[in-house]
């Protein structure tokens, strides 16, 4: 059948793909830029990318009149702008407005679980977005999850940091609030059980694990699968600001994500009823389980995609890939080329391992700093650390950087700078060879913002001489001793808000 993906670069989405490319559905995916969707291995006559923008319905019209079933999987997780639930409505309604337009039988969207009366504002635009979507003339179903518990989300990321790096917790009292995690794989299975299934058309199903737990007990789980000793008390006098701020600081969510996640915390979010098993049986993971397969795809190098590959403003902000051209005019720029003559694969081995657990091959320690200032001013600092060790593809997160263009055949890595800054930052990886020479180029290109912009470039200039250079050649020299397939170390703390899916 033809199948319309939305969210096709999004945490579900990524790996909801090749499970429905196995089942032999033809998929369309709408994404805004096709430059950031990995098609290494898309078969070009069963998958399909549409370049289209849910907020500009005039743009939509790219959607084939011939679908049979819709996923909805978008939504504006971070995003800084003041109003996103009216863009979250907006989004949503020009979505079926597009699908009323074809033949499309099921729309599917994956929300969080929303039984309390006094909702948060971010579960609000998520129910919000479910009202929207039953309107609609087409058929619908709707699966309301809690967190999501897999390698790369979001719940687990945070959850791992968290208890990797504090031995001792003082966490605020919403960590005693319940809620039922859910394994990524049982969601996946739920997504493709209902599709097209008579039974499951307009209605609406609660899915989660067979754990209820608290925050704390998840936490504490998660030490007892990892052997840890761990030690977590709450207290009743942390305020949302402080709380935001607090996870702010110890994980690598920025404080937009932080206040939602405060906020949606006070909400249990456990399932009212388990009427999708009758629908779409399914013996689910329990917590330990969903943990211990975490553990294994984390070993395995095998994470397919992160929560921190959404960008970070945001689904519903600007095109970042717009920066793939780096500016000539009006920009400053500090150059490094150094000769080197060992293989050319081993420099570009290196170039495709910095960050994360790598690190930046110099002076990581500044490198730390300027992650924990941004994240005191709001930014979201280094600990998203990077999704894969082996691998990099437009669209990653890679610490404070985003990933534009990772071209290994001509050898060059872009990357534009996430953190605070008075200007926008751009940095470029590249190996050249000539007939008689090759060499290792690096070039910073910073496009300063008024006078504190360009104050600030001459105030790094001088870390910029030292930290680039050595850099290069330690990209030149390094050479792997121990490779380490054990469970990574976080690189600095990284809980979704409840049902943050995406």
């Amino acid at each position: 059948m033809k199948i319309l993906l939305t969210g096709a670069n999004g945490y579900i989405g990524a790996r909801l793909l090749p499970l429905l490319q196995k089942a032999g559905h033809e998929i369309y995916c709408l994404v805004r830029d096709k430059r950031r969707v990995n098609t290494e291995n898309f078969d070009g006559e069963q998958t399909h990318i549409i370049v289209g923008d849910l907020l500009k319905e005039e743009t939509l019209n790219v959607i084939p009149k011939d679908i049979d079933a819709a996923y909805y999987l978008v939504h504006s997780m971070g995003t800084a702008h003041t109003d996103f639930r009216t863009l979250e409505a907006t989004s949503a309604k020009n979505f079926i407005n597009a699908i009323e337009k074809t033949s499309c039988k099921q729309t599917i969207y994956l929300t969080g679980i929303v039984n309390d009366d006094d909702l948060s504002e971010h579960l609000q635009s998520r129910l919000g977005v479910e009202n929207v979507l039953k309107k609609s003339k087409v058929a619908h179903t709707v699966l309301r999850a809690a967190i999501i518990i897999g390698s790369g989300s979001a719940s687990f990321e945070i959850i791992r940091d968290l208890t990797e790096k504090l031995p001792v917790m003082i966490a605020p009292k919403w960590l005693r609030t319940k809620c039922q995690p859910i394994a990524i794989r049982d969601v996946l299975h739920y997504l493709q059980g209902v599709l097209l299934n008579d039974q499951a058309l307009n209605r609406t199903f609660d899915i989660g694990g067979p754990d209820i737990l608290t925050y704390k007990e998840m936490l504490l789980g998660y030490a007892k699968a990892r052997k840890l000793k761990r030690h977590i008390f709450t207290v009743p006098v942390l305020s949302p600001r402080l709380s935001s701020l607090w996870l702010n600081i110890v994980t690598s969510v920025n404080y937009n994500i932080a206040s939602s996640l405060v906020e949606s915390m006070r909400n249990e979010v456990v399932c009212k009823d388990d009427e999708i098993k009758a629908v779409v049986p399914r013996t689910c993971c329990t917590y330990q389980e969903a943990l211990k397969l975490a553990f294994k795809m984390i070993e395995q190098n095998s994470i397919v995609s992160s929560w921190s590959d959404a960008l970070n403003r945001g689904y519903l902000d600007g095109t970042f890939m717009d920066q793939v051209k780096v500016p000539q005019n009006g920009t400053l720029t500090y150059k490094v080329k150094h000769k080197f003559t060992i293989d050319s694969n081993m420099v570009l081995d290196n170039i495709w391992s910095i960050g994360g657990r790598r690190g930046w091959y110099y002076l990581d320690w500044l490198w730390n700093l300027r992650g924990l200032i941004d994240q005191m001013v709001g930014g979201v600092g280094t600990r998203r650390g990077r999704r894969s060790n082996a691998t990099l593809y437009a669209g990653d997160a890679l610490d404070f950087w985003r990933v534009i263009l990772a071209d290994k055949k001509n050898r060059r890595l872009l990357l534009y700078a996430e953190m605070k800054l008075p200007g926008e930052a751009w940095l470029e990886f590249k190996i050249v060879e000539r007939s008689t020479y090759k060499y290792l180029s690096e070039i910073a290109t910073f496009r300063p913002v008024g006078l504190w912009g360009r104050a600030y470039w001459w105030l790094m200039y001088p870390f910029h001489i030292f930290i680039f250079n050595g850099m290069a050649r330690r990209l030149i020299n390094y050479k792997e001793k121990n490779k380490i397939l054990s469970l990574p170390k976080p690189e600095m703390p990284r809980l979704l808000p409840p049902g943050d899916a995406h």
